[in-house]
């Protein structure tokens, strides 16, 4: 399959060098020109390419770029093909140092609906719900006790179906979580949101989702976590989106 990665953050490095291990024909590219992209990125055989060129071409782009920096991309899309899946894993984060005015972010507003807007064509939600030291580090192949899952929403069945292939590729068992319009239910500080839950626990996490106490969750733990000292761990950090909602 060739992929294309837009950004090179912790989830878009990690699955250029997923993706390119594990064979597919990978181009990974950032804000900064193609010369400085780390070499650890392009270790098993992704490419350097510029932005433009990353999506050209491709079966699948990743769109993985802060969520403000979405509207500064969405001119790569215009000449992309209907049928090529994009992938978002953007998630909005409106607090201190992330706290961008998001022109046409309406309140409550879905945020890959949003995203959707902004390039002009269909995404599919995916990988938003990981964090990066659990993308890292506990992938595991399929079929192993105890997998963790993520979910995947989209409107369009055979994106859908795609996305979700390479999700259980990346190590993680897919979870089929509907339609976009239904993805508020991964964003953060949902009972789902970087929980590392397994599949049967998935579906009943999506479903407790609150649409209107989510935002003042998220809002209450973003600022708790701007007052450490450090981020917690790893899983120090899973325990506390989990206490969130017992």
């Amino acid at each position: 399959m060739k992929i294309g990665v837009i950004g090179t953050g912790a989830i878009g490095a990690h699955l250029a060098r997923i993706f390119s291990a594990g064979g597919h024909e990978v181009a990974v590219a950032n804000s900064r020109g193609p010369e400085t992209i780390d070499a650890d990125v392009l270790e098993f055989g992704a490419q350097a390419a510029t932005a433009a060129d990353a999506v050209q071409g491709k079966d699948v782009v990743i769109l993985s770029v802060p969520f403000f920096k979405v509207p500064e991309v969405a001119g790569l899309f215009t000449s992309v093909p209907e049928e090529t899946v994009v992938i978002d894993t953007t998630n909005y984060a409106p607090f201190r140092a992330w706290n961008v005015p998001i022109e046409g972010l309406g309140q409550g507003q879905v945020e890959s609906l949003w995203v959707a807007e902004q390039l002009g064509r269909p995404v599919v939600k995916a990988w938003n719900a990981v964090l990066e030291g659990t993308l890292k580090t506990k992938g595991v192949p399929a079929g192993t006790p105890g997998r963790i899952a993520l979910p995947v929403a989209a409107d369009s069945d055979e994106a859908r179906r795609v996305a979700m292939r390479l999700v259980d590729e990346s190590g993680f068992d897919p979870f089929d979580a509907g339609k976009l319009a239904d993805s508020w239910r991964q964003q953060p500080a949902t009972p789902a949101y970087c929980t590392e839950l397994s599949l049967d626990e998935l579906g009943p996490a999506l479903q407790a989702a609150d649409r209107e106490q989510t935002p003042g969750i998220r809002d209450r733990q973003l600022e708790y976590l701007a007052g450490l000292p450090s981020l917690p761990a790893l899983d120090d950090m899973v325990e506390l989106n989990r206490s969130l909602h017992r």
